[in-house]
């Protein structure tokens, strides 16, 4: 995240309109659906993409050192305290999957979130932030994605692989949202960037939605492959849904939800705004919200009642910290799943990134049952040598199935 100056609202329609175009054909789509598939009871599996930068500044600075290790220790109290406190319907603790940005990598940070993981309280993979001050190059952005993602694997034991044998594996989340050179030369530079995270061992990019920024494409609510050649600008602005016995390229892309939110007035008209999923302090999460989210119905096609809601956060952005991790969403949560237990209209699982990927997997492959049964379908993480019991027990039962 930078320090730019915030374009106009007019700038922001203007980039909008590829999407906004498109809004009303998902819209009818989405009734369609509704009709065909009905209103099963859904599982909900629940993620947050945490754009997780401790030495972010609002002038676009970056604090020393001390000061990130602080900010860091207060995270970790507060994911500790949550993740204690709310547990899901699989008896998961509440965390987030935190994006650390590579190019401010520090051992003594990496160091103390892998300790974090390891509780089970915050999985680590790779953000970047690039060509801010001129067009990266796709060598070096080749380079340092190779760098960050050996060090956090060999170094920290974090980031995930198919097998013991194969080269970690990560999620993606893009610095100012320019995934792809999608921003037009803003903030990377890089056409090909799509080839080189799928060369280098990207599973799923959650960058989406980006909404009102200049970068958010046409495709949205949806899990989803590239439509066009991984080389080119924005390979991802289309691509076909991904569905049940499909066969998929990788990285996935997963969106998070985007949707109109018609519930302010003004002079006692509606005043539409935007709700891309994004966790604030002047926009917390809301009973009303998550209906929104769950109307979105982002999924696997075919397995409607699996439903995926990833929405995001910028951890230290300290104002806001209330709402994504602290006492408001710790509240939000456990209303939830009262309501949840008390209605039986929906299961809720907390999910990483990475067991996002994995249920996403499971559904592809027509595997049936309780998702949180797949956390571990196809990648594991690498710190879990020795898995405990149960989850070994699990996993065969996956294998078993295969």
């Amino acid at each position: 995240m930078n320090g730019a100056d915030s374009p106009s609202t007019f700038t922001k329609l203007a980039w909008s309109l590829p999407w906004l175009l498109r809004y009303p054909l998902w819209r009818a789509s989405e009734l369609v659906r509704r009709m065909t598939e009905g209103n099963a009871p859904q599982h909900l599996i629940f993620v947050i993409a945490n754009h997780f930068e401790p030495g972010w500044k609002a002038d676009g600075t970056i604090l020393d050192l001390p000061t990130q290790q602080r900010r860091l220790g207060d995270w970790c109290e507060q994911a500790r305290a949550i993740g204690e406190a709310v547990r899901d319907y699989d008896g998961t603790p509440f965390r987030h999957t935190n994006f650390y940005p590579a190019e401010q990598y520090h051992r003594p940070l990496l160091e103390r979130m892998a300790e974090l993981q390891a509780e089970g309280l915050g999985e680590v993979e790779v953000h970047l932030h690039h060509g801010v001050d001129q067009p990266d190059t796709a060598e070096n952005t080749r380079r340092v994605l190779i760098e960050f993602r050996d060090a956090l694997a060999e170094e920290h034991k974090c980031l995930s692989r198919m097998s013991e044998d194969k080269s970690p594996m990560y999620a993606f989340v893009h610095g100012n949202w320019a995934l792809a050179n999608s921003a037009r030369g803003r903030c990377c530079g890089v056409d090909s960037e799509m080839q080189i995270l799928a060369e280098t061992g990207c599973y799923a990019d959650l960058t989406l939605p980006s909404a009102p920024d200049i970068s958010q494409v046409a495709r949205i609510n949806a899990i989803y492959q590239c439509g066009h050649p991984l080389t080119e600008r924005k390979p991802h602005r289309s691509g076909p849904s991904v569905h049940v016995g499909d066969k998929t390229g990788l990285p996935l892309i997963f969106t998070g939800p985007l949707a109109f939110d018609w519930g302010r007035r003004k002079h006692g008209l509606p005043v539409p705004r935007i709700d891309n999923g994004a966790l604030t302090s002047i926009y917390p999460a809301t009973w009303t919200r998550l209906n929104r989210w769950r109307g979105a119905r982002i999924g696997i096609l075919g397995r409607p009642d699996w439903v995926f809601i990833k929405l995001y956060c910028h951890g230290f952005f300290d104002e806001d910290q209330p709402a994504m991790i602290g006492d408001e969403m710790q509240r939000f949560l456990l209303e939830v799943l009262e309501l949840s237990e008390r209605t039986g209209q929906f299961k809720l699982h907390f999910a990483s990134a990475r067991e996002m990927f994995n249920i996403a997997m499971a559904a592809i492959d027509g595997r049936e049952g309780e998702p949180g049964l797949y956390r571990d379908y196809r990648l594991r993480q690498i710190m879990q040598a020795a898995a405990p019991a149960q989850a070994t027990q699990g996993t065969e039962v996956v294998h078993q199935l295969s």
